[in-house]
């Protein structure tokens, strides 16, 4: 399936750069299928210069000739962005929002018309081609709505599929979840100097261990705990680690933190 003929990004920030070049660099669009707009020109100039795409005098204009339009703005700015191109989709293109906490019905109230909608969470990884998306579906939007949404996502790393009524727990987890997973990984370099080390080499150590436990994860289909229990000898010298965690309630303080990112997630919403 195509992914699309003609894809305009409105917003050219981390995200939705790393998007245009997921996509670049992955085949799925030529540069030339790409139009980007962004209120900051030297941003513009940099995206237009390092993947050659083709660059838009304004939101209207990018909106008015494209097929699929990304909104990759700051929540705050997506109001008035609907407002300035709710006149200019006629044709009925598909919109795909990347705004966290803006809700499908916001969306769809800002635009004024039954426009195929998708919201997306995608998370930091993907600038690195190596991140996880959800996307939920407005009612306007079918089935070939939906492949277009993931061939797209997919050229940044994995898609999932879920409700709406699920994106505030897929923020707090996986939108989140990096900012978690950097501060631990940033305790155990520190641990690491605190023992002597030089901090590149536990930075190095703690990189692939991370990374390397990840893929086992993925590869084995295991449960974690038993991946767990495998590193865990009787007496050894990780029991005795992972016992000092469990004392100090590291597994309870993870989920407290995540649901309290979904209720400010929720909050946001409401706005």
């Amino acid at each position: 399936m195509s992914v699309a003929r003609n894809v305009g990004f409105i917003g050219a920030g981390n995200m939705g750069e790393a998007l245009i070049k997921g996509l670049v660099t992955s085949g799925r669009l030529k540069a030339d299928q790409i139009r980007v707009s962004d209120v900051d020109t030297t941003r513009l100039r940099s995206v237009e210069a390092t993947y050659k795409v083709l660059t838009a005098a304004g939101n209207s204009p990018l909106a008015r000739g494209a097929e699929v339009i990304i909104l990759a703005v700051k929540p705050h700015h997506v109001e008035g962005v609907l407002a300035e191109i709710s006149g200019s989709l006629d044709h009925l293109p598909l919109v795909i929002s990347i705004a966290a906490g803006v809700p499908l019905a916001r969306l769809q109230n800002g635009l004024g018309r039954p426009v195929p909608l998708i919201r997306v969470m995608p998370n930091t990884p993907a600038l690195v081609l190596a991140g996880v998306s959800a996307i939920a579906a407005g009612p306007q939007a079918g089935t070939e709505h939906v492949a277009v949404a993931r061939l797209l996502f997919e050229a940044v790393g994995r898609v999932v599929e879920v409700p709406e009524s699920a994106m505030d727990a897929v923020t707090a987890l996986s939108g989140s979840g990096p900012a978690y997973l950097f501060l631990v990984m940033e305790s155990l370099i520190d641990a690491g100097v605190l023992l002597g080390l030089p901090r590149a080499v536990a930075r190095t150590l703690v990189i692939q261990t991370a990374l390397g436990s990840a893929k086992l994860l993925d590869a084995t289909e295991a449960h974690p705990g038993a991946l767990k229990d495998q590193v865990a000898s009787p007496g050894g010298t990780t029991i005795h680690g992972l016992a000092v965690l469990e004392r100090g309630g590291v597994r309870g303080l993870l989920i407290d933190a995540v649901a309290a990112a979904a209720r400010r997630s929720e909050e946001m919403g409401m706005r």
